[in-house]
């Protein structure tokens, strides 16, 4: 699968049969960005059962920074199902764990002692993270931020800020959850310009304690180092500095949201050093496992020891097939430059998106950090108004061009990228080729309409 040739894609008679036994069997709340269904996949590119080959910009949501079927990752896999595929770390342990836990410990920012706990999913580990905060702080309250995503189930869905489709009917939500704005300078709670607002919003946590919730109630803020779901917001550099400062003032922890930013993501291993900051607790997941699932809590020792024997845990929570495969991962990033080459895909693709914002007024703004990428498209520059619906015929076009790419945002308005960073230079190009492609299709289509009228 090493050579690309993009093509219209069309679903085939494999893949609608599949759509037909799927609507029977699948609930309809399992939605699916796409009509491809997947044969096999391999670095940054998949072929669906009907043999059309595409160019992956989604990277299951974040979960592939080191490619599809890694052969460093797919060999552990391998060499552990040998021995064993689970026993339950809470019975009989196992050294993977261990030597995983051991490597986070020191891996994740922040030169004091730490743990880690391994469970399942991002959502869980968000959940674990709660739980540690309130075991250590004794307090119930927690701070997130608006177009926040932290999760599906309950306690992170109150979390999470985005109402439709993740939030709407399943109410009510677990209680003491607290929102704030967020630094989204492109679309600030405020009508504030950075740098001549002085980082308000991040100030603004102090007041928080003063009018919303009372400090000695908080047991802590957390946030995504970038925003995923929320349209992969970039906060200004000082940005978290300053909120970690107000944090510490008050004695209130900060947890720190890496399920989608880290393994290499933003040009470093976690985007907290991208800002220089060491939270007391952070969430990874995603790209942990290689593509198996597994997600981690890594944190201050006397806080990861707050809850007492049996209050953490899970059945298959660190699989020892999964932990393994993490192993390879970290492995690969030691022995590949994969901070470099998420910061030349970045640039790469900032470079032909200023461009194609010089031409086509939908795009409002261009944000990323690393190779975590993303338009924003709008009805006008001057409006602001989040287009969703342009959003939507863009990515369609792509997926029938052989690419594919995902949106976000709170209004649906953003195409995000999450390539593999092993993503070839020429794959690369032709992607952003077909995205450009998109682009102009719309736009010229509005045009056509506009003219017509």
């Amino acid at each position: 699968m090493s050579t690309i040739h993009l093509r219209t894609a069309v679903p085939g008679p494999r893949s609608t049969v599949l759509a037909e036994r799927r609507a029977l069997a699948v609930p309809r709340g399992l939605s699916h960005a796409t009509p491809i269904y997947v044969a096999r996949a391999q670095g940054a590119t998949l072929e669906d059962v009907d043999g059309n080959r595409f160019i992956d910009l989604a990277g299951g949501i974040g979960c592939l920074n080191v490619g599809h079927r890694s052969p460093s990752v797919t060999k552990a896999i391998q060499r552990q199902t040998e021995r064993f595929l689970h026993t339950c770390v809470q019975v009989t342990p196992y050294e993977s764990y261990i030597r995983l836990a051991e490597r986070l410990n020191q891996l994740t920012p922040g030169g004091f002692p730490k743990k880690t706990l391994f469970v399942n999913s991002g959502a869980e580990a968000v959940e674990n993270a709660i739980k540690i905060a309130r075991a250590y702080t004794k307090r119930p309250a927690i701070i997130a931020f608006e177009d926040a995503f932290h999760g599906r189930t309950m306690m992170t869905l109150s979390l999470t800020s985005k109402t439709h489709p993740y939030k709407a009917g399943f109410q009510p939500f677990p209680g003491e959850v607290y929102r704030i704005p967020f630094a989204y300078c492109y679309r600030c709670s405020y009508s504030l310009k950075y740098p001549s607002c002085g980082l308000y919003c991040a100030r603004h946590l102090a007041d928080t304690f003063q009018r919303m919730v009372a400090q000695e109630g908080v047991a802590a803020v957390i946030a995504e180092p970038v925003l995923g779901e929320g349209g992969f917001v970039v906060p200004p550099p000082d940005y978290f500095k300053t909120l970690v400062e107000v944090c510490r003032t008050f004695d209130v922890l900060f947890i720190a949201d890496e399920i989608q930013s880290g393994f290499g993501r933003t040009g470093a291993l976690f985007a907290c050093e991208r800002y220089g900051i060491e939270p007391d607790l952070i969430v990874s997941a995603k790209s942990l496992g290689g593509g198996l699932p597994l997600a981690a809590v890594t944190g201050r020792a006397q806080i990861m020891d707050a809850p007492g024997p049996g209050a953490l845990g899970g059945t298959f929570a660190g699989n020892p097939v999964s932990c393994e495969a993490a192993l390879a991962v970290l492995d690969e990033f030691e022995q590949m430059d994969f901070y470099s080459r998420a910061d030349d895909l970045g640039r790469y693709f900032e470079k032909r998106a200023r461009e194609w914002q010089k031409h086509w007024p939908i795009i409002g703004d261009i944000r990323g950090l690393g190779a975590m990428q993303a338009l924003e498209l709008v009805e006008s520059r001057e409006s602001r108004t989040p287009s969703a619906e342009d959003t939507k015929k863009i990515t369609q076009y792509c997926y029938q061009h052989g690419v594919i790419t995902i949106s976000a945002g709170t209004y649906g308005n953003v195409i995000r990228l999450l390539m593999p960073l092993v993503i070839s230079d020429q794959e690369m190009e032709e992607a952003l080729d077909v995205l450009e492609a998109g682009i102009r299709s719309v736009c010229e289509s509005k045009r056509q309409v506009a003219h017509t009228v």
